[in-house]
């Protein structure tokens, strides 16, 4: 299994657990996965530092990804995720209801623009209903 997906590279702007462990599944199963971080860093990095001085959780989520920290706020660093959604085969996502697409990459704009683009947005509660716009933080 660790090669299934090898040659396959999947681009993650992910916060919390649930696209931080699809991508990390994917990552195990031998894709090059790419996690876009805030310019700070992913918060989780500090929970603690217990694994070589980085937190555990951290560490558990986030085997075998490359990281680069994007200011998604920032015109040059958008062209900088728009050329790398341009080569990917997968872009996952799980930001708050409605954020990617303010930031300019709604799942429907990508899948156009980019036709074997495989598209997945994790949300808590789906895109309708009255959670909808409700945050969740599980697998």
């Amino acid at each position: 299994m660790a090669a299934d997906f090898e040659g396959l590279l999947v681009v993650s702007i992910e916060q919390a657990v649930a696209a931080a462990y699809a991508s990390c599944k994917l990552a195990d199963a031998g894709a090059r996965v790419i996690k876009i971080e805030r310019p700070e860093g992913d918060f989780s990095r500090e929970y603690d530092h217990f694994v070589h001085g980085e937190s555990a959780y951290f560490v558990w989520l986030n085997r075998g990804k490359e990281s680069i920290c994007l200011n998604l706020a920032d015109d040059a660093d958008k062209a900088v995720l728009a050329a790398m959604l341009a080569q990917a085969d997968v872009f996952i996502q799980n930001l708050a209801p409605g954020a990617v697409d303010r930031l300019g990459f709604s799942m429907q704009a990508l899948r156009a623009r980019h036709e074997r683009l495989i598209t997945c947005a994790i949300s808590g509660y789906g895109d309708e209903g009255p959670l909808r716009d409700a945050k969740a933080y599980d697998l």
